[in-house]
């Protein structure tokens, strides 16, 4: 090979070799970072889609929790190129917290690019069964009740300030015109073990992570969050049948960073899809009481801009803010 030969063909495959960093490195493995703590929905979710994955290799699930979602978005937002780091982002990370927090640190419509949506599910107004016998509430209504009778008398829980249980909880104090403390907690467990234990009166939670406790007796659904019924609970009403103009839904699926290439980004949506759709993850999903959804790619990236202009609308009309 003449000296010019072996000029052009270094030129070629340092050419090569920066493309190639350009995508994410097939040497590391990918990761599925989730901003919350382990034993959630999403922690669940995204174990589930990493056992059952297999085209994209051996794929690591990391629980960064922190800031309402806001740390472990934020850390795959600004990943190297080279990190292969994946996010389980939901409705706070992507539509909800950009408008709660000054000084946000990430573009939840730019620096990301939606891979797959995961699943949409209503949540669930719950109270301690044991201390809705006590009080005599079996109802939506005779909740609102008791509160106007007790102001500022009850608190109620969530999974952290600026969360989907947050929000929902100050919205209904604005359409009952009722008065209650709030409890945040570093995700749903904890506010669900301080639910029962009767440190708080009600939580609005995640379906997923309620319906066991639901199901075992422990928790009283009194309602669900979304117009219509939900099939894992069918004979718990819609809040908004006694609440007039309650609807809210949480919904969570996979983001990649704004950087990875398209080709690797339908590479990822065709493996997760498969993933989520096979008998054996519509099997694990369907316990959780979750069904998944079909949106990927572009149909998935129309839905998170959708979603972060409606509750930029909700959050200023309930005037919530986190310092």
């Amino acid at each position: 090979m003449s000296l010019r030969s072996r000029t052009l063909f270094s030129v070629f495959l340092a050419s090569m070799a920066a493309t190639a960093a350009l995508a994410q490195s097939p040497a590391a493995p990918l990761t599925i970072v989730v901003p919350y703590p382990a034993g959630g929905p999403l922690d669940i979710s995204a174990r589930i889609m990493a056992e059952g994955t297999t085209q994209l290799g051996t794929i690591k699930v990391e629980n960064k929790p922190g800031a309402g979602g806001g740390t472990g978005a934020d850390q795959v937002a600004k990943s190297p190129k080279t990190s292969n780091q994946v996010l389980m982002g939901a409705v706070a990370t992507h539509a909800v917290n950009p408008w709660l927090y000054k000084n946000f640190p990430y573009n939840a419509i730019k620096d990301f690019k939606p891979i797959a949506l995961v699943a949409r599910t209503p949540n669930v107004l719950v109270v301690s069964a044991a201390q809705a016998t006590k009080l005599g509430i079996k109802t939506t209504p005779e909740l609102v009740q008791y509160l106007k009778k007790n102001p500022d008398q009850a608190k109620y829980g969530s999974g952290g300030n600026g969360s989907i249980g947050h929000i929902s909880a100050e919205m209904f104090k604005s359409l009952t015109n009722t008065k209650m403390g709030h409890t945040p907690f570093q995700g749903s467990k904890p506010a669900l073990a301080a639910l029962e234990s009767g440190q708080v009166l009600m939580v609005f939670d995640n379906l997923a992570s309620a319906l066991p406790q639901i199901q075992s007796g422990k928790l009283l659904a009194l309602g669900v969050t979304t117009l219509s019924r939900n099939e894992a609970l069918p004979n718990v009403p819609s809040i908004n049948d006694s609440v007039q103009g309650f609807n809210v839904s949480t919904w969570f699926g996979l983001f990649a960073p704004a950087s990875l290439p398209d080709a690797d980004a339908r590479r990822y949506a065709n493996a997760f899809s498969a993933a989520m759709h096979s008998p054996a993850g519509k099997e694990k999903f369907k316990k959780m009481g979750i069904t998944p959804e079909e949106l990927t790619l572009d149909g998935f990236a129309q839905f998170v801009r959708s979603e972060n202009s409606k509750y930029e609308f909700l959050i200023r009309a309930a005037k919530i803010k986190i310092d």
